[in-house]
């Protein structure tokens, strides 16, 4: 995919550029304010996604790859998956149920705060790498279909 300033203007990756890093910002508030109000992981990862996914809209797909590597994509996916249920087995190492927040500080609400955290987080990182990675896999697929691989 060729980037945005290559096919049309110029103006587009100027003015859109700055706007990346205020789009992931409001995508961490979102992830970390998401237990107090309206949010949370799977809202988040979306937000932090669409940001990558505009810097592959702006600068292609070639310097994308170079901060986007497919196995960094694969390792979140990964981890994120690993945080979720590791919050669920060491519910169940502290005396608990799967996923049962209670056991995991010296009360009841800090034990859900805790446990909603690192349950958001792991499910936040697991979106933001997989919708990252589709879009990707699509850019890569319609580029290989063009060039007639």
């Amino acid at each position: 995919m060729k980037p945005i300033a290559q096919k049309r203007n110029a103006v587009l990756r100027v003015s859109l550029r700055p706007l990346i890093p205020f789009i992931m910002l409001f995508a961490l508030y979102v992830q970390f304010h998401g237990d107090f109000g309206p949010g949370g992981g799977f809202q988040a990862g979306v937000i932090f996604a669409a940001a990558l996914v505009l810097y592959v809209l702006l600068f292609g797909n070639e310097q994308a790859r170079k901060v986007l590597n497919r196995k960094w994509m694969e390792t979140l996916v990964a981890a994120g998956v690993f945080i979720y249920g590791g919050t669920g087995v060491v519910s169940i190492f502290l005396g608990g149920k799967f996923l049962e927040y209670d056991v995991l500080a010296h009360d009841t609400v800090h034990g859900q705060e805790r446990g909603v955290f690192w349950v958001e987080l792991g499910v936040g990182i697991t979106v933001t790498a997989v919708m990252t990675t589709l879009f990707l896999t699509f850019v890569e697929y319609r580029a290989a279909r063009r060039s007639g691989k």
